[in-house]
């Protein structure tokens, strides 16, 4: 059963879907359930739970009834964190699928004698966290 798990509302489906579809296999073993590149949805399980889904942004304020609303621009709100066991190999595998660099790997002994982190932002921006401890 799944509790709870995020679904990412994005303007490019198929730009999104190419680097989720790589990343969440690869990095935490999530598996593709439903969907495609052609969209609008597509979701990722880890084990028998829903890890991630995506969902056309478009679509979503069409059902919504939200598409004339102007679009928020503001400091981040929301932020993926996703523990890894290997923080710089996560960071190169998603700057080589198209993440933006924000913060490379760093060892954050403030939030943990082992922590260490680095940060990305996905195709639309979205704000993901890689760490280990």
């Amino acid at each position: 059963m799944d509790a709870m798990y995020p679904r990412l509302l994005v303007a490019d489906f198929a730009a999104s879907f190419r680097f989720y579809d790589a990343f969440l296999p690869k990095l935490i073993g999530a598996h593709l359930t439903k969907g495609g590149e052609e969209g609008p949805y597509a979701s990722w399980d880890l084990g028998e739970e829903g890890a991630v889904s995506m969902l056309d942004r478009a679509a979503m304020a069409a059902l919504a009834g939200t598409a004339d609303l102007p679009q928020p621009v503001s400091q981040d709100s929301t932020m993926l964190v996703c523990r890894v066991p290997d923080v710089a190999a996560a960071h190169a595998f998603c700057l080589a699928r198209g993440a933006h660099d924000v913060a490379g790997p760093t060892d954050r002994p403030d939030w943990g004698p082992t922590c260490r982190t680095a940060h990305v932002r996905d195709p639309e921006g979205r704000l993901l966290e890689f760490q280990s401890y």
